[in-house]
């Protein structure tokens, strides 16, 4: 399978990171990125053919990665058009529904959109999944191959779904950024240094995820686990609940979900 990305950035280089990674010939990969600095960069780091167009690139490839940012996508998928045939196209544009990306792209129905997150910058990320219908089996196998080179996947039935994909994951990070720091400043203020803050907050966080990972029980069993009655853990938890934290996680995970519903029309309609 050769593989052109359009599109340089972050999430671009840690894609062709972890295909070279995993064997994948860097050959077959070709990248298109109009900032010039940024091509002689990924074409020094992984040895890759980058070009400054997209139609020097696009006939000869069997998936298109497209890593622009959603606001760019129709602008960048116009020169694509004339070369489009039996390509498979991926999207990583948050947001961005695939009846859109088909109008922009002449009609195209050969495409999946993926959600990653940013621990996919690490190779340690989640990512979603839908796929029209005119995708084969063997496509949405090559599709996976490209996601899991940053970390797991997760096949979405329903595109609609999809939004909340990046409520949870695609913007969860930033909840965990958020606990991390919280617990920072708490550790500071209980009389830590900084650094020491951050070590217990950052192992803490860390070592809990492992433990969840490695464990069939809830995470609401895992919790309780932790929790003697009377005990210091039942004091923080019950000041949190009088607080609203797990209400307002919740809340705010569902005001991420709306949110990129109304992204995703109001990029349609642009």
């Amino acid at each position: 399978m050769k593989i052109t990305f359009l599109g340089g950035g972050n999430m671009a280089s840690a894609l062709i990171g972890g295909l070279l990674n995993r064997g994948f010939p860097a050959e077959d990969v070709a990248v298109v990125e109009l900032n010039a600095d940024s091509r002689s960069r990924l074409h020094k780091e992984y040895g890759v053919r980058t070009f400054a167009e997209p139609e020097a690139a696009a006939w000869a490839t069997d998936a298109i990665v497209l890593a622009v940012k959603p606001q760019q996508m129709k602008a960048a998928c116009a020169p694509l058009v004339p070369y489009l045939k039996s390509q498979l196209l991926i999207s990583i544009a948050a947001g961005l529904r695939l009846a859109d990306l088909s109008r922009w792209l002449g009609g195209h129905r050969k495409l999946v959109r993926t959600m990653p997150n940013t621990p996919a910058l690490i190779g340690a990320g989640i990512t979603g999944l839908h796929a029209l219908p005119e995708v084969n089996e063997v496509e949405r196998i090559a599709a996976e191959r490209v996601m899991q080179a940053v970390g797991s996947t997760l096949w979405i039935a329903d595109e609609a779904r999809m939004d909340a994909v990046t409520a949870v994951s695609g913007s969860g990070p930033a909840y965990l950024f958020l606990f991390i720091e919280a617990l920072q400043q708490s550790a500071e203020a209980l009389g830590f240094t900084p650094e020491q803050a951050r070590q217990l907050a950052i192992e803490t966080t860390l070592g809990a995820a492992k433990l969840a990972a490695q464990s069939d029980e809830p995470a609401s069993v895992l919790r309780e686990r932790v929790t003697s009655k009377g005990g210091t853990t039942a004091a923080a938890l019950d000041k949190m609940a009088e607080c609203g934290v797990l209400a307002g996680i919740v809340a705010g995970v569902k005001a991420a979900e709306a949110r990129g519903r109304e992204l995703g029309e109001q990029l349609g309609r642009d």
